[in-house]
């Protein structure tokens, strides 16, 4: 009987301490956009066919959201970007190709952003963002993968690098991801 009601009890706590199920979503997600008004955009260098943008995020800002937003803007057809600043919470993704999809990883405390990387190409006429980051505690611990969202909090700064020859994407079927092709013409 008393073991009984432990393994009881025990069920119990497993079912309402941490029974999350994982979360997964799909690498074709569209981007929220709106969801970074504070965003200031400046042009600090160009000539007739590359320009570099600096783009600094304000607190609250959603980084995705600011970055297709600036594509958007700024009509954007091929462009690759680097940043560093700070998050009040994120989550990004590791791609498990088994289920073709971003298994999320949370981090939901404040962490300095170390590295964030991406490019800026296009799929159906649209400007698509892909990025990578890495996230520091303050343990010393990095925590990273494909970034699905991120609030900055107190700035974050990215330096845009935008090409006049445009670069499409296409999705590939094996693997289930959208990856560029550089014979693709539209």
């Amino acid at each position: 009987m008393k073991i009984k009601l432990l393994l009881t009890g025990l069920l119990l706590c497993f079912l309402f301490i941490g029974a999350e199920a994982q979360q997964y979503v799909s690498p074709t997600a569209p981007t929220k956009t709106g969801r970074s008004p504070g965003v200031k955009v400046k042009l600090i260098s160009g000539n007739n066919t590359t320009k570099t943008y600096c783009l600094v995020f304000a607190e609250g800002d959603e980084i995705l959201s600011g970055l297709k937003e600036f594509a958007v803007k700024y009509k954007v057809t091929s462009g690759h970007f680097v940043g560093i600043g700070d998050a009040s919470s994120s989550k990004f993704g590791w791609y498990d190709k088994s289920r073709k999809m971003f298994k999320v990883n949370e981090l939901h405390t404040f962490a300095e952003i170390t590295s964030l990387a991406g490019d800026i190409t296009l799929a159906k006429g649209n400007p698509v963002v892909h990025a990578h980051i890495n996230l520091a505690t303050q343990d010393g611990l990095v925590h990273g993968g494909h970034l699905l969202e991120a609030f900055v909090n107190p700035t974050l700064q990215v330096m845009v690098t935008v090409q006049p020859i445009p670069l499409y994407k296409r999705m590939d079927e094996a693997s289930g991801i959208m990856v560029i092709d550089p014979d693709l013409k539209k």
